[in-house]
């Protein structure tokens, strides 16, 4: 290698590590930070607006509450058996824990006769039969009729004939024999039928009997030979006078009087066969006749009344509200049912039950949408059925002081969202006020009172700073409705919520129950 080669890198070698110190000085000159320098890098920034634009929006004020999923009006299923004069075992007809009961369905099989299961409030408490009277005779009236079975008149309290019949359409619906009065009843209806038709033969027999009576012994030949007695004696008496006329010598009184006398005996008798005989004790036999058949009809009656279709105690149960829903049940075939509850049923529709404080109950109404939001986070409609009181089920709901029970009923559910739902503690969000459609909107921020108490806004256009009157109206989720007074205001503008380096007001979240939020109120 020559000495010129050696020399030229050498000479790269320098300008190298030139360069490399050039460049560290500069970076370290950088690093360095004069005091003054660094007292002034910490004084605060100039002081400046903050804006937000004007926006068109919705706003809407909500009520959030937390519930529990469960079905309504839950109860339990005590059947009466006292009127069975035996053990009462379970022999058929056991439903399966999720089954429907509807109206009119058998719910058990006791002994092999039906329980039905009928609309109403009041509790079975004793067998209906022909005659009693009461507010559960109404009470079955008024289930039949919502069976579209015709009972009579609904609002007649007496079991009588009608709604025997149809108690017995209302067993034929379910399949079963409708049940029998009794056997001491039924023998009661089989003697009043005999005693009936022993009394039409007696009175039968005893116009047989008048008939005859009354045409008595009245032939012909007897007639004529009364006459004929008649005719002889007048003969014997022309003879005898004849006799005294032609020689009074001859003649006896007494033979004038005897002849005279069988003349009139003869007539007498003669007239009085003519006559009709006496037929009393006859006629009198027959009204006797009669007034006993008329009281055999009416045993009768009253024994067909007794022996029409009874409702026994033990083959019916009254459920309030239905179809229901079988919950569990205690029973199996076989087992004898003892006066516990033989199962739980409960309305078949899902409820969410909460409560919310009292001042957000105020804003609440029944018949108001809702929604549901589901433990997978899908939201399904709901409406609100009752709100403090009673829900729809007649279920009395209760809360803590200050707090209101609130039952939501959600929308048309499918087989998957009952699922979902069932047991499961839901959001539900309840809207009470809403602008309906976008309005002009600022953040509460932006909100400033005039020397009038007069609510303004401040926009900023460039450098330009402008008030404008407002008026207010639905607040919700830290936005206000605005709408100008005096000025314009418009979309996109921007307006004034705070300085720079300030905590604009509102922006802090207030502090909410983990339960329900109100999401605001009218300005």
């Amino acid at each position: 290698m020559s000495a010129m080669s050696r020399s030229t890198r050498t000479i790269w070698a320098m300008a190298a590590v030139a360069v490399v110190s050039l460049g560290a000085g500069l970076g370290l000159s950088r690093m360095i930070v004069s005091p003054a320098e660094a007292a002034a890098q910490a004084a605060p920034p100039v002081a400046g607006a903050i804006t937000v634009p004007v926006e068109r929006r919705v706003l809407a004020t909500d009520v959030v509450m937390r519930g529990d999923v469960v079905y309504e009006d839950p109860v339990d299923v005590v059947l009466e058996t006292g009127d069975l004069g035996g053990p009462a075992v379970v022999t058929g007809g056991v439903p399966e824990a999720g089954a429907t009961v509807d109206a009119g369905a058998v719910v058990l099989e006791i002994t092999g006769r039906p329980v039905i299961a009928l609309p109403g409030a009041l509790p079975v408490y004793r067998t209906l039969r022909p005659g009693v009277s009461g507010p559960d005779v109404v009470q079955l009236k008024e289930a039949l009729v919502a069976l579209g079975i015709d009972p009579g008149d609904p609002a007649d309290p007496v079991y009588d004939a009608p709604t025997a019949s149809a108690v017995e359409a209302l067993y034929a619906r379910s399949g079963y024999p409708a049940p029998t009065p009794g056997e001491e009843v039924e023998a009661g209806l089989r003697a009043a039928t005999e005693a009936l038709d022993a009394a039409d033969d007696g009175v039968r027999l005893a116009r047989a009997d008048l008939a005859t009576a009354s045409r008595g012994e009245d032939t012909h030949a007897r007639r004529v030979a009364l006459q004929a007695a008649v005719n002889t004696a007048v003969a014997i008496l022309d003879e005898t006078r004849a006799a005294c006329d032609a020689d009074p010598a001859v003649c006896r009184g007494s033979d004038l009087t005897a002849a005279e006398g069988a003349v009139a005996t003869a007539v007498a008798e003669r007239d009085a066969g003519q006559q009709a005989p006496d037929t009393s004790m006859q006629r009198a036999a027959v009204t006797a006749a009669e007034k006993a058949l008329e009281r055999a009809r009416a045993d009768l009656a009253d024994a067909r009344a007794d022996a029409v279709t009874p409702l026994p105690a033990s083959e019916v149960v009254y459920l309030a509200s239905m179809p229901r829903r079988v919950d569990s049940v205690a029973v199996t075939r076989g087992a004898t049912v003892s006066g516990s509850a033989a199962m739980s049923v409960s309305g078949a529709t899902l409820q969410v039950r909460g409560s919310i404080s009292d001042t957000d109950a105020a804003l609440l109404e029944v018949g108001a949408p809702a929604t549901i939001t589901l433990p997978d986070d899908s939201e399904i409609p709901g409406t609100v059925s009752s709100v403090g009181g009673e829900d729809p089920a007649g279920q009395d709901t209760q809360a803590a002081a200050g707090r209101t029970p609130v039952v939501i009923t959600p929308g048309e559910l499918t087989e998957e969202q009952r699922t979902v739902m069932q047991g499961s503690n839901v959001r539900v969000t309840i809207p009470v006020s809403s602008t309906g459609g976008e309005v002009l909107a600022v953040p509460l921020a932006a909100l400033t009172a005039g020397p009038g108490g007069e609510a303004r806004v401040e926009v900023l256009d460039g450098d330009v700073s402008s008030l404008v009157e407002v008026t207010t109206g639905l607040a919700a989720d830290g936005f206000v409705e605005v709408e100008p007074v005096d000025g314009a205001l418009s979309p996109d503008d921007r307006v004034v919520v705070g300085q720079a380096g300030e905590v604009p007001a509102g922006d802090a979240d207030d502090a909410g129950s983990p339960d329900e939020e109100t999401g605001g109120s009218d300005g």
